[in-house]
């Protein structure tokens, strides 16, 4: 750890939007801050003052002023501007520093040729689409539910659906029928809008049977829409209309409707793997806010900057890039496999689109270190100035990579939050150095802290995460949970008043994080608390380990338990003795003999959820006697094929 890769220049605060903002500070309320931790103290202690100076200093348009910043100060039941109306779909087709010419959203996939939107061909659209979604009888409060992908189509919807104060619900079309009936049969739709397939890399990917399949399942459905998107000329399913008919030419003027600032905007959900997902409901104005200062002050995006990242529908970085143009930057749009027709794809694709911020995933970043591509050597990414990384811990390797074959002038914010507060609270800032396997920072408004065993504050060392003070995106609540009782049991069940994230993490001593995987995944061997990030970055360093998954199996006696690994080799690869012998030595060298695993097994795949995030715990469970239907919900699962092998292993385990 600790190598400083970047350092910010000299005159940042005169080029950064932070610095902008610093200004502003000084000039209208009298504040000067002389650093970044200086700056995140008073973020996080004067919460009125924060957060206002937010709205007023991206001139929030509202229809009605709040009366206060923030009524209510504990967790869970903050109570944030009351008494304001806003609209986020109005907030963010203002398109600062935008010309009506401009190119705003620019869509590139395997399915069809490229699509680009000026800023007045997005406003058209959605006041086209606003007006054929009332024509369906839509109002405030209905669901409006997308079986589709990281397209045009579904960014326009999304906006048309939040400017009625209607609730917009999406799930990427490679979801399976159970996983969208479990996610939407707790929220009732009236309104469904939906592809007809898709290619994913060379292969077309027919999706009618499913569409058909989730349409049978949920009553509540008064209007089909199909989008033909893999056959542009097949008709539209019997009783559906046309997106065509939905954005057909109307008179009607572009409006809209004033809502409460905690009113609900959309529906995200928790990856399901255990129990039904939970739908996680986020607010119009807690959005709003949390995505201005976040894509403005930390990713410093604005008028000039094309902003990318590879996300699909079914993941909140889809909420988080389709934010973009409240801060004036155009988003650039990929549906479609990353690695296709290889790992350089994504690489080119900044490069054709003059990307300028590049956000991907840790796992995508360390396969291209793996695959050993050099991405400057592929496409011509000097038009990069920052890139993003997060869905899972990026090790110090993975930052060196980027910076010796991406390129050694631009910003790596690696970042980490979730679904649930739909963003990071953790990450990067223009004001601060990388260093080598470090998250930068606590985010602006961003209480985070790690907590030990006892619940004290701890400083460099191991805790849990918590956030000890209410964040504007904190979700509204959980649908149909009237009485809040989920949500208190999700969140701050462990800590009364306290936001439980579920990770562990490290804060050093200059305010630098380092999450090292989920805290209900945990290692603990010994009384020693072991992440399994850097575990996993030690394995899948080797050249012949594709990929892998580790669980401990606690001691019901107190003993040390069992630590069990589990890995995919190469192609042609054997686990054999010399092979396990090589993984143990190299686990101890780099970490410590706690760290060597008791039996490594050899599996074809590792259980991921649909948003490629490795899972432990139904692995844990399964191997714990668990049945397989109630260990995971396999419509969650990209893979359910890989949990046979733990069953088996399971089974073979137990003493008859």
């Amino acid at each position: 750890m600790g190598d400083m890769l970047w350092a910010p220049s000299a005159d940042v605060r005169e080029r950064s939007r932070i610095g902008a903002y610093l200004r502003w500070l000084r000039e209208h309320r009298g504040l000067d801050f002389a650093d970044y931790d200086a700056l995140w103290r008073w973020s996080t202690t004067d919460l009125d003052g924060f957060w206002s100076s937010i709205w007023d200093h991206f001139e929030v348009i509202a229809h009605t002023p709040p009366t206060a910043t923030l009524a209510e100060r504990g967790m869970p039941g903050a109570r944030w501007f009351p008494g304001a109306t806003l609209n986020y779909a109005e907030n963010v087709l203002r398109m600062p520093g935008r010309a009506d010419d401009d190119p705003v959203v620019i869509s590139h996939g395997q399915t069809r040729a490229p699509v680009t939107l000026t800023a007045g061909e997005l406003r058209e659209q959605v006041r086209r689409v606003s007006a054929g979604l009332r024509r369906l009888g839509v109002t405030a409060g209905d669901r409006v539910a997308a079986y589709a992908p990281n397209i045009a189509e579904t960014y326009v919807l999304l906006l048309a659906t939040a400017s009625l104060g209607a609730i917009f619900s999406s799930c990427a079309p490679e979801f399976g029928t159970r996983s969208v009936t479990d996610r939407w049969q707790q929220i009732e739709p009236t309104v469904l809008v939906a592809v007809d397939g898709y290619r994913y890399g060379d292969k077309p990917v027919d999706r009618r049977a499913e569409v058909a399949a989730i349409r049978a399942a949920l009553p509540s459905l008064r209007h089909t829409v199909s989008i033909g998107y893999l056959d542009p000329a097949g008709p539209a399913p019997e009783g559906a209309l046309s997106w065509a008919e939905l954005a057909a030419p109307t008179d009607e003027p572009s409006t809209f409707t004033p809502v409460p600032f905690d009113h609900p905007l959309y529906v995200l959900y928790s990856s399901g793997t255990t129990g039904l997902p939970k739908p996680i409901v986020h607010g119009h104005g807690g959005i709003l806010l949390e995505h201005l200062k976040m894509l403005a002050l930390h990713h410093d995006l604005g008028p000039a900057d094309r902003f990318f990242w590879f996300t699909t529908t079914g993941w909140m970085m889809w909420n988080f890039l389709v934010s973009g143009p409240a801060v004036g930057a155009a988003i650039v749009l990929f549906d479609g496999n990353p690695g296709h027709p290889d790992l350089g794809g994504l690489w080119r694709l900044a490069a054709q689109t003059g990307t300028t911020y590049f956000g991907t995933s840790a796992p995508y970043l360390l396969a291209c270190r793996k695959a050993g591509l050099v991405p400057r050597d592929v496409a011509d990414l000097s038009a990069l100035r920052g890139v993003g990384s997060t869905g899972a811990p990026l090790p110090a390797e993975g930052f060196r990579w980027v910076y010796e074959t991406v390129g050694d002038h631009l910003q790596l914010q690696s970042l980490s939050g979730g679904t649930d507060v739909c963003t990071g609270f953790v990450g990067g800032v223009p004001l601060l150095p990388v260093y080598a396997g470090e998250i930068a920072c606590r985010a602006l408004g961003a209480k985070v802290e790690a907590r030990s065993a006892d619940g004290t504050p701890v400083i460099g060392e191991l805790g849990e995460l918590v956030i000890t003070e209410p964040m504007p995106s904190m979700p509204v609540g959980f649908w149909n949970d009237p009485d809040g009782t989920r949500y208190r049991e999700a969140y701050f069940d462990v800590y009364p008043g306290v936001w439980r994230h579920g990770d562990w993490i490290t804060i050093n001593e200059r305010g630098g994080c380092v999450i090292t995987g989920r805290s209900d995944a945990t290692l603990n061997r010994g009384g020693v608390r072991l992440g399994t990030a850097e575990f996993y970055s030690v394995v899948e360093g080797l050249d012949e380990v594709l990929d892998s998954v580790v669980v401990h199996l606690e001691d019901d006696e107190g003993g040390a338990g069992e630590l069990l690994l589990f890995v995919v080799l190469a192609e042609g690869l054997e686990l054999d003795d010399p092979m396990r012998a090589k993984i143990c030595r190299e686990l101890r060298t780099a970490l410590s003999p706690r760290h060597v695993p008791d039996e490594i097994h050899q599996v074809r795949s590792v259980p991921r959820t649909l948003s490629a995030k490795k899972l432990e715990v139904p692995v844990k469970k399964i191997l714990t006697g668990t049945p397989l239907d109630q260990a995971a919900a396999k419509g969650a699962l990209a893979n359910p094929e890989s949990l046979t092998a733990f069953v088996a292993l399971a089974q073979s385990r137990t003493p008859s």
